[in-house]
């Protein structure tokens, strides 16, 4: 049996690029994301807020439209419940059908607003899933386009976009389909 020391490897490539983010040993160790119990959710805050100020792109009457504070991609939008709930199942059923009725109009309004290529929409459920505010169900809506993707968010931790949230909520409302 060989045993191989951490220093006997130094210099010797092994074909894997390596990212390391020690910033998130935080959440890995339990630390609570912003958005627990006890600390001022921003998905009941929002809405208490004019929609320009709210970064708000639609309201509904249990459910309203968001645009994420740090978008993956321009357009990137939250569909979020008014009421304070951190899973699908607790959805009432009228607040289901409003949440799914919304995702499916965001996807209208940035097909409109922007021509993406494609979309990611997703929920993560719970903080073991990846979920930044666990305390708070939501919806990314994410338009996509080829290229789209590059080195920046990994090797400079920067994410170029090329539209403003201002402008960018403002297209999105104007782009919003007719109930």
């Amino acid at each position: 049996m060989t045993t191989e020391r951490a220093d006997d490897l130094a210099g010797v490539a092994d074909g894997f690029g390596r990212l390391w983010t020690p910033h998130r040993l935080a959440y890995i160790e339990g630390a609570k994301p912003p958005g627990d119990p006890g600390d001022s959710c921003p998905f009941c805050t929002a809405p208490t807020r004019e929609d320009a100020e709210g970064l708000i792109v639609r309201r509904g009457e249990h459910c309203y439209v968001v645009l994420n504070l740090f978008p993956y991609n321009p357009g990137h939008v939250l569909v979020c419940p008014y009421r304070h709930v951190s899973a699908y199942v607790d959805l009432t059923d009228e607040e289901t059908t409003e949440f799914t009725a919304l995702t499916k109009q965001a996807v209208q309004a940035l097909h409109t607003a922007s021509a993406p290529q494609g979309f990611n929409l997703g929920m993560n459920q719970g903080d073991i899933a990846g979920a930044g505010i666990a305390a708070h169900l939501h919806q990314h809506v994410v338009p996509r386009w080829r290229g789209d993707m590059n080195f920046l968010p990994i090797v400079g931790q920067t994410k170029a976009l090329p539209v403003l949230l201002d402008d960018t909520r403002q297209r999105l409302a104007a782009a919003w389909p007719s109930a």
